[in-house]
């Protein structure tokens, strides 16, 4: 045996020791986790022990249910409220066709489905992953709440906004709100930003395209730094975000999703023009849920199901989330959005073109 071949020896000797050891390794961590999958809101084994009722201060035997991660939780509160009275289409159709955006720091936008449908750039589909019997579908969006404090918090004219809205007990997005009616003059607030525009992906693209290495743009600065110029950079990010919203639906209607109403929650759903904004730029209506915190009725959910007070989390979404405000589009204002739509698509089709011009030869 030559030099060489004692050397590949070795090498696959090792690889063989780490393979196995990694295998064990695997082995230990299943018997540790167990095999058992259960769906959402399952009951398990005989409720809460006794060492863990001790530390809670509960009964023992108290139920415990198979619990979801705090997005898909959200969704499961806010999905299948009851929405009968409110002039909804949805309200004759089935709840695949609804979609539900739990809007904080950053977006997560489920649907579901009856049978799987593979999204391009999309998440899933994921089978029982938040409502048991249904493929669930994820996109994403991976700055929001963070990007328009980027935007304003990096604004010259910031420290003016911190003293009059401190000056009035109001929020920086409550005292923007108002500034923005007030400024709007005779025309939509939506209308402001006709030459501005921004393209949001300042930390990269989850959903649709996929692409982390998207940047950033925005189109339409002048030398103004004063608060009206904060005010309108601040709606043109609003509006920035709801156009990504608008342009995950069209992937997802594409593959086979059929969605005609939206249900918001999370911190951004508490700002109204953001949530007018999304209405608007999608042209759908948008259900705000009467409990504000989606993401403990999406737990609740899951406990009253595993104590057997409904029979299916289906039932108990019906019963337990209820519709807080209907939120309609403004179609009159449809041609306009859908020409800044265009000129958000066009902002991602240029930064293409200039990131190959700049590869190229």
């Amino acid at each position: 045996m030559g030099t060489k071949d004692i050397q590949l020896s070795h090498q696959m000797s090792r690889r063989t020791l780490w393979l196995h050891g990694f295998c064990l390794h695997e082995m230990e961590e299943m018997q540790r986790r167990g095999n058992q999958v259960l769906p959402p809101g399952a009951s398990l084994g005989n409720g809460l022990t006794p060492e863990a009722a001790k530390d809670l201060g509960l009964p023992a035997g108290v139920a415990v249910a198979a619990s979801l991660i705090d997005a898909h939780a959200g969704g499961l509160g806010v999905i299948g409220a009851d929405v009968r009275g409110h002039g909804l289409s949805c309200e004759g159709q089935p709840v695949t066709s609804r979609l539900a955006v739990i809007c904080g720091t950053s977006s997560c936008h489920m649907g579901i489905s009856r049978d799987p449908i593979f999204v391009p750039g999309v998440w899933g589909p994921y089978f029982s992953a938040m409502v048991p019997g249904f493929w669930l579908n994820e996109g994403g969006q991976s700055v929001t709440g963070k990007l328009i404090d980027h935007m304003v918090q990096g604004h010259a004219a910031f420290p003016e906004l911190q003293a009059k809205a401190a000056a009035r007990c109001q929020s920086v997005y409550a005292y923007l709100n108002s500034h923005l009616d007030l400024i709007k003059k005779a025309q939509p607030v939506g209308f402001l930003t006709v030459d501005l525009h921004v393209w949001p992906d300042f930390h990269g693209n989850r959903s649709p395209l996929a692409d982390l290495t998207l940047k950033g743009m925005v189109t339409g600065l002048k030398l103004s730094q004063d608060l009206d110029d904060l005010a309108i950079l601040y709606l043109a990010t609003v509006q920035a975000i709801a156009f990504g919203t608008r342009l995950i639906i069209e992937a997802m209607e594409a593959a086979g999703h059929s969605v005609s109403t939206l249900f918001l929650c999370g911190g951004l759903s508490k700002n109204p023009l953001f949530v007018q904004m999304h209405a608007d730029i999608t042209g759908m209506p948008v259900i705000l849920s009467q409990e504000v915190e989606s993401v403990l009725v999406g737990a609740a959910i899951l406990g009253a199901c595993a104590s057997g007070d409904f029979a299916s989390v289906q039932e108990a979404m019906a019963k337990m989330s209820k519709v807080g405000k209907v939120v309609f589009p403004r179609l009159e204002d449809k041609r306009y959005y859908d020409k800044k739509y265009k000129v958000f698509l066009k902002l991602v089709e240029h930064q293409k073109e200039y990131a190959a011009i700049m590869k190229g030869d």
